[in-house]
């Protein structure tokens, strides 16, 4: 006999094969009760014969079971399972060192026993949406005729300057592990012009957020003869489409962890406006308590910022006008729903302006000579961006941990499991 997933099974089912996970057992007298659990859903079943073999049963067992569905007005779904035959195909130990079917457990404790965590439906739910985020990002640029790149993890020096990097061992060379997939893509225009790719990167960034890790995946694309606000565009348009696939493809996960979502709108203001209506300093960064209040006045928004100041944005966004005297970059950043989702811009394409600019920021051009080398043989201008995975998932989600929506979690403390 097939076996038959949870959700596959309807009233008109007759004898079925289930496998899955005992979240609950109960005996009353001469008939059992288990609720049994699978990727799909959860299904109560009755026993009314073999009372016994049910007694040392545990929770979180793993079980196959045989019987015929039944019309039910005391289950859920108005159907249960009526046993003809279980086999208990691993038996879990007890007691379960983290609850499995409420939210008692610390969020440390949960991450420690993340396989028992995982189990919990509203936490499927979480990655269920996840992965319907990553597939609608492929297929609105798959759509756009974007090719999909794999750019290498381990790098010969840093990607963005500054020092936070994890040095690995190499042959007799040092390394790191990519903090961005940032300059690859980049040269990547010269040839195919339009990429996107969803990679992971690591900052060694010693910090200990809700809302910061130090490995993550990312989104990105880069596009070959296009500035700033094209690439914008194109962010709005793919998180538009994103939120529109989970809304037709993940009701039943909106539904179990109560969210209604709606596809949002955009706004488009340059840091100067932006930075003036939180009243913060201009040539400083946003706070993170300034964007929220500045999404909080654009509810159901995507808030672009941009053209920020060169100081605060890396080596490779281009000044405006093309001049290394300019204050102004052709940077800038993305927030939706009181958080940064998103920076890119305009990249620099001009090798002497690229050389001037890493002395600026006082990084050695030497180090990155393979990289200013990609732009002396044709180069057009170009621009893009980076959307974090789980960054996303944590703001669309309305989450208030980003390790909520990472299946293992690295930070700064946990290298485990």
């Amino acid at each position: 006999m097939k076996r038959m997933y949870i959700s596959e099974i309807k009233p008109s089912s007759k004898q079925v094969l289930v496998k899955g996970w005992v979240q609950r057992i109960k005996l009353l007298g001469k008939i059992a009760f288990v609720v049994l659990r699978d990727s799909t859903g959860i299904l109560q079943c009755i026993a009314k014969k073999n009372i016994k073999e049910f007694s040392n049963i545990t929770q979180e067992s793993v079980v196959e079971i045989k019987g015929i569905v039944k019309k039910s007005k005391q289950a859920k779904k108005g159907h249960e399972l009526e046993i003809s035959d279980l086999k208990v195909i691993n038996k879990s130990k007890a007691p379960l060192p983290a609850d499995v079917e409420k939210s008692k457990t610390f969020i440390d404790k949960r991450l420690d026993y993340r396989f028992l965590d995982l189990r919990r439906p509203e936490i499927q739910a979480i990655f269920k949406i996840q992965s319907e985020i990553a597939n609608s990002f492929r297929e609105f640029f798959y759509k756009k005729g974007f090719t999909e790149i794999q750019p290498p993890s381990i790098i010969s020096s840093s990607s963005e300057g500054g020092t936070e990097l994890f040095p690995v061992k190499y042959f007799e060379k040092k390394a790191f592990l990519a903090q961005s997939p940032q300059l690859y893509k980049q040269m990547l225009t010269s040839s195919l012009e339009r990429v996107f790719m969803i990679t992971p990167v690591w900052r060694a960034e010693k910090h200990n957020t809700p809302r910061h890790l130090n490995e993550s995946r990312q989104m990105d694309i880069e596009v070959a003869f296009a500035n700033q606000f094209e690439v914008m565009k194109e962010l709005e348009e793919a998180v538009k489409y994103i939120v529109k696939k989970v809304l037709e493809k993940c009701k039943s996960e909106l539904e179990l962890l109560n969210l209604k979502l709606k596809i949002p709108k955009a706004v488009y203001l340059s840091y100067e406006q932006a930075i003036k209506k939180v009243n913060g300093k201009l040539g400083e960064d946003f706070t993170p308590k300034q964007e929220k209040k500045l999404c909080e006045m654009y509810p159901d928004t995507i808030v672009f910022t941009h053209s920020w100041p060169v100081a605060l944005k890396p080596f490779y966004i281009m000044p405006k006008d093309e001049n290394i005297k300019s204050k102004i970059s052709e940077g800038f950043d993305a927030l939706f729903n009181g958080m940064e989702i998103s920076s890119g811009g305009q990249r620099i394409h001009i090798p002497k302006l690229l050389i001037e600019m890493l002395k600026l920021k006082k990084l050695n051009p030497k180090n990155f000579t393979d990289y200013v080398n990609s732009f002396e043989y044709g180069s057009p201008y170009h621009a893009g961006w980076s959307i974090g995975l789980e960054r996303f998932t944590m703001t669309l989600l309305k989450l208030n941990n980003i390790r909520e929506c990472t299946f293992f979690p690295r930070d700064r403390t946990r290298l485990t499991p």
